[in-house]
Formats: C-alpha cells, sequence, structure tokens
C-alpha cells in the first residue's frame, strides 16, 4: 500500500503519543521506510527506544548528536521525505507551525519539507475548540497542510468531546488515499529543452556554444520523478536519459529545436527553456568545405527564430512558461528584461562570473526572478538539487 514510500512521523508532547507505536507499525507493515521526529516534551510521554525499534531507524530529536559531533540536517530530512506526518500534532505545536516558530527539530524540518504535511491533532476539548486552535488550523489549511480531525470521545482530562486523536487505523488509510490520489491524478506534461545548438558554416565546421546540456537533462530527470510526462527536445549532446517515462526527441540546429517545441508546446502544461540556442546561424551554407587561403573570411549571420518569445505569445492562461538567461554582466536587469520580452512566468539566471557555474559545471549557482518581481537567490548546488528549487517553484505556480 506505501510500498517504497519514504515518511517523516513527528511526535510532539501528547499523551495521545502511545497510538504513534500502533501508526508506525502500520507504515512499516505497509512498506514504508519511517523516519521519526520527537519533540522534546514527546520523549516524555513515549520513549524513543520504543519508536527507534519499531521504524529500524534512530530517533531525531536534537539539532546536534553529541556523542559523535554530528549535526541532525532538517534540510535533508526536508527533502528526503514523500510526506511528513504530525501525529500527535499539539496545540502548542500547530500554533508554531502556523506563525513560522522553528525552536526545535521537529518544526525546522516542517519549515524546510518540499513534501505534503498531515496533521493529526490531539487535545482536551476546550483547547481544540478554542479560536485561536481554530484559527491556528484554518492558517495551516490555508498553507495547504491536510488536517486530519480528532475524534469525539473520553479524552485524558476525564471530559468526553472532540479532541482526541485519530486511531491510527483511519490516519493509514487518510496516507494511502492521499497517495492513491496523486497516483490517480492526470499527469502535467512539460517540455524541456537542452543543449547547444549548431548552426553549420559547411560540413565540417559549425557555430556553437560549450552547453553542455547537464541542466536540462538533470531537469527532465527531476521532472519524470516528480510524476510528470517529460517532452525533452535535446540538441547534440553525448548524456543519455535514464528515466523511462521520459520522450526524448533530438535535433541538431536552431530551426530544428524551434519546429519542435512550437509542435509539443500546444499540448503541455509548462515549458523550461533550458537549451542554450544559438541566436544567429550563417545566412548561406557551404556544400563544400571552405577552404584555407591567405584573405580574410566574412561570414553573414542572421538570426534565428526565437524559441521563448514565440512560446511566450502562444501562451495560453493556463500554461507556464520558464526560460533560462545566462549572463556576464548587468545580470539581474537583463533577465528581468528577457522576461518580460518573452511573456515568462520566471527565469533562472545563473552569471558566468560565479564560479562553478554556467556550461559543464556538475554545480550551478542560480537566482529565480518572478514576474511579480520577487528575486530569490540560491547558493552554489549540484544540478540535481538546482533542478528540485526549480521544480518546486514551477510545482508551486501550476
Amino acid at each position: 500500500m506505501l510500498r517504497g514510500k519514504k515518511i517523516i512521523l513527528g511526535l510532539t508532547g501528547s499523551i495521545a503519543a502511545y497510538k504513534s507505536a500502533a501508526l508506525v507499525r502500520l507504515m512499516i507493515k505497509s512498506g514504508a521506510e519511517v523516519q521519526t521526529i520527537m519533540t522534546p516534551c514527546a520523549k516524555e510521554f513515549i520513549t524513543p527506544l520504543t519508536m527507534s525499534t519499531l521504524s529500524n531507524k534512530p530517533v531525531q530529536s536534537e539539532f546536534f548528536n553529541e556523542r559523535n559531533g554530528s549535526w541532525n540536517s532538517h534540510v535533508d530530512l526536508g527533502l528526503w521525505a514523500d510526506l511528513f506526518v504530525i501525529a500527535p500534532a499539539s496545540a502548542n505545536t500547530m500554533a508554531k507551525m502556523a506563525n513560522g516558530v522553528c525552536d526545535n527539530l521537529l518544526l525546522t524540518t516542517y519549515l524546510s519539507v518540499r513534501c505534503p504535511v498531515m496533521v493529526a491533532p490531539a487535545m482536551d476539548m476546550d483547547m481544540f475548540s478554542h479560536p485561536a486552535t481554530r484559527k491556528n488550523i484554518e492558517t495551516l489549511q490555508s498553507y495547504g497542510n491536510m488536517i486530519v480531525e480528532p475524534a469525539s470521545g473520553e479524552l485524558a482530562s476525564g471530559l468526553s468531546g472532540k479532541g482526541r486523536m485519530e486511531e491510527p487505523e483511519i490516519i493509514i488509510q487518510r496516507i494511502a488515499e492521499h497517495f492513491d490520489s496523486l497516483n490517480s491524478q492526470a499527469k502535467k506534461k512539460i517540455l524541456i529543452t537542452a543543449g547547444p545548438t549548431y548552426e553549420p558554416i559547411d560540413p565540417v565546421r559549425f557555430i556553437g556554444n560549450h552547453s553542455s546540456g547537464k541542466m536540462g537533462f538533470a531537469l527532465a530527470e527531476e521532472m519524470a520523478n516528480n510524476n510528470f510526462d517529460v517532452t525533452l527536445v535535446a540538441g547534440p549532446v553525448s548524456l543519455e536519459i535514464s528515466n523511462k517515462n521520459i520522450t526524448r526527441y533530438n535535433v541538431t540546429t536552431a530551426n530544428e529545436m524551434y519546429e519542435k517545441a512550437v509542435e509539443i508546446f500546444p499540448t503541455c502544461d509548462a515549458a523550461i527553456l533550458c537549451a542554450a540556442v544559438a541566436d544567429y546561424a550563417p545566412k548561406t551554407f557551404s556544400d563544400q568545405k571552405i577552404k584555407r587561403n591567405e584573405n580574410a573570411l566574412s561570414i553573414e549571420l542572421v538570426p534565428n527564430k526565437d524559441i521563448a518569445k514565440t512560446l511566450g505569445e502562444m501562451k495560453t492562461i493556463s500554461q507556464k512558461l520558464v526560460g533560462f538567461a545566462l549572463e556576464t554582466e548587468n545580470e539581474t536587469s537583463n533577465a528581468e528584461i528577457k522576461l518580460k520580452k518573452k511573456n515568462l512566468d520566471f527565469i533562472v539566471l545563473n552569471s558566468l562570473n560565479d564560479n562553478g557555474a554556467g556550461f559543464k559545471h556538475d554545480t550551478n549557482k542560480i537566482k529565480i526572478v518572478e514576474s511579480n518581481g520577487t528575486i530569490t537567490d540560491f547558493d552554489l548546488k549540484t544540478k540535481a538539487e538546482v533542478a528540485k528549487d526549480i521544480i518546486y517553484k514551477l510545482k508551486a505556480i501550476l
């Protein structure tokens, strides 16, 4: 039912923490891989030993592991998980989640995860019905969090009412329904262009650039791993794809890439134009190799068709278009001009002035410039990690 799914199970300070032992057991039995995070208060209600034994993983609770001096990275956890389930979720923790407070590992992980979050509240009936708690739950829902409504019944206080955490069997059912709904949704279709284009001068020479295609291929692989239906239009590169769900078309010239992109884009939900397309091509092509002589050689260049501009004009209100800009000067201002001129939703900017960024590197350093004026800076990362940042932004606007 949950085979292969990676789930973070968060426990907060509540008497209902005892139910989490049964919940993690059901997750493991269903085939999930589970990493447990406990707040300091949660350890007063159930021991980490119990949870680590049931999950087959060490429980994480503190920012630092004093035994070996290592750091428990909330960022790595946030990238690892397919789902973050917080059960039980106390009123205190939900208040902090709603307001961005992050004073323990569970909360910093919550603010870092890129996966969906499911919250199962547990508290006394009066705490649950308090306007502050109701407002916090509404805020969490507005952020996209899924709420598993608590059940009614006898509470630890001796009162009877709504507030007890839902039973593990019901929560595991909700988790299964969540993943089933993802699998049943129609895949979003996306077009990605990658690599350089070569504009022939004669049978042996061409005008091109140093693009390796690594960034575009990383995007294609990551999009396919995120359940997108990916069509990759690749210039002349030596790279291979590993995900069988990627449809690949190989092209050589800018005009060939233009024709294929214009053909495919109308059926897509979005496009990421990552290719380093030549802006100009020789006006004439020599059928024979041009021989060297002592005279200067002049080659007249003419503009190629503008793929980004054309797709920007074709784009419907439901389609999203992402461009790339590689700059050497006035980087941000040039990217903003291109963003508006091409009718892009956002543009990914990288600069050849940044060490480790640009052509042929396995790393990249980007800024995302959005049509609403927002600019987000990212550190130098592997292109696979950069692909995740770009896709996270695209999924948000889709």
